[in-house]
């Protein structure tokens, strides 16, 4: 049996050393077949991030405020919000509203905080913020959702 194992590494090794001159002629890192195809190939097609490409203000809000009605665990909440938030633009109070009930209607008292945080990192301009907290100081109110601000005072 050492002879067969003997004869088949002598075999690599053959092999190998037929292959390492070509293998320094090369230089580092670069391979052989890369080098060889380096034709150009056009690029045509576009690739489209979003079915949601033409959609307006409104309809982003009425899409999202359906969302949050239709969530039915806290992962699906935190999905929609994370969704909701990844755009260019804020969500409308109608639809931060929508989150809060949401939120709390699956118990998950921490989401419903955070949304503030993601409004407040959100916001171009603490005045917005501050506009955002004043209009939807009734909901936060209604639903017992204090701010992280509040909550913990020394971390502003």
């Amino acid at each position: 049996m050492a002879s067969i194992f003997r004869s088949s590494s002598a075999a690599a090794a053959a092999v190998l050393r037929r292959q390492l001159p070509v293998a320094r002629q090369l230089p580092i890192g670069a391979n052989r077949l890369v080098l060889a195809s380096r034709a150009r190939v056009p690029c045509a097609a576009v690739r489209s991030y979003s079915a949601h490409a033409d959609e307006s203000y409104d309809e982003f809000n009425a899409r999202f405020e359906k969302e949050f009605d239709e969530a039915y665990d806290s992962f699906e909440v935190q999905r929609v919000l994370t969704n909701c938030f990844s755009y260019d633009h804020v969500p409308s109070p109608a639809v931060i509203v929508k989150a809060l009930t949401a939120a709390r209607r699956v118990n998950d008292f921490a989401t419903a905080v955070r949304v503030f945080e993601a409004i407040k990192l959100k916001v171009p301009a603490k005045h917005h913020y501050e506009a955002y907290l004043e209009e939807l100081a009734g909901i936060r109110e209604k639903l017992g959702v204090p701010l992280k601000e509040e909550l913990f005072p020394e971390s502003k």
